[in-house]
């Protein structure tokens, strides 16, 4: 059983940055790659970004690309998604999940363990 606990949202205007944290209780290195997903109001879950197990592969949803960064401190247990020059339209609930081996990484349905969702709003 992993329990992930995400953090780092808030309000902030177009243009800012955040980083999000996703600390797990257990280690993930071993076996779980991470992944962050988002749910804006009325819209379905969508795939952010994952990251596999030593962190040596990572992907993200094209809407993000050169502006988001998934890393991982394996050391800590943590999941980092820092996310530069932030648009109104990245306004969601962010989530972190954790899936093993790295396949149909995209998919919600894919991932085992669930943090409960930071919120993230991006004012214009």
């Amino acid at each position: 059983q992993v329990q992930l606990v995400e953090s780092g949202g808030g309000l902030v205007q177009a243009g800012a940055s955040l980083r999000l944290s996703c600390a797990a209780s257990t280690r993930t290195d071993s076996r779980y790659t991470m992944g962050w997903f988002r749910q804006a109001p009325g819209k379905e879950r969508e795939f952010v970004a994952a990251i596999s197990r030593i962190g040596g592969s990572t992907h993200y949803t094209d809407s993000v690309k050169g502006r988001f960064t998934i890393s991982r401190d394996n050391a800590k247990n943590t999941v980092y998604l820092q996310m530069n020059s932030l648009k109104p339209e990245d306004t969601a609930v962010y989530f972190c999940a954790a899936t093993e081996g790295y396949i149909r990484i995209t998919y919600s349905s894919a991932y085992v363990y669930w943090g409960q969702g930071t919120q993230v709003t991006v004012s214009s």
